[in-house]
């Protein structure tokens, strides 16, 4: 089974290769991304590594906390997007 991890405070320099790269030293990584900004294309600052269960536990164990590519950065399970209410843009609405 795979588990999915938060990556936090990534450098902006920071990519999606260099961030699987860095986490296949504690065991194979099935996809790492590093989310960027629509409109300029710059890094968020942080990013998804899905791993392995016990390859996964390893890297919050090994990462978490320590340097990567100049910055501490933080390494957790990744929590399920929550459902949000829909923003409504309503042209009738009136402000006062």
């Amino acid at each position: 089974m795979a588990k999915k991890l938060y990556v936090g405070n990534l450098s902006y320099s920071t990519t999606s290769e260099s961030l699987k790269a860095g986490f296949e030293k504690a065991g194979s990584v099935i996809e790492a991304t590093v989310l960027t900004d629509k409109m300029t294309g710059r890094s968020r600052g942080f990013g998804f590594v899905t791993m392995e269960d016990a390859d996964a536990e390893k890297a919050i164990a090994m990462f978490d906390g320590k340097d990567f590519d100049g910055r501490n950065i933080k390494v957790n399970e990744a929590k399920p997007m929550e459902e949000r209410p829909r923003r409504s843009f309503d042209s009738n609405r009136r402000s006062f």
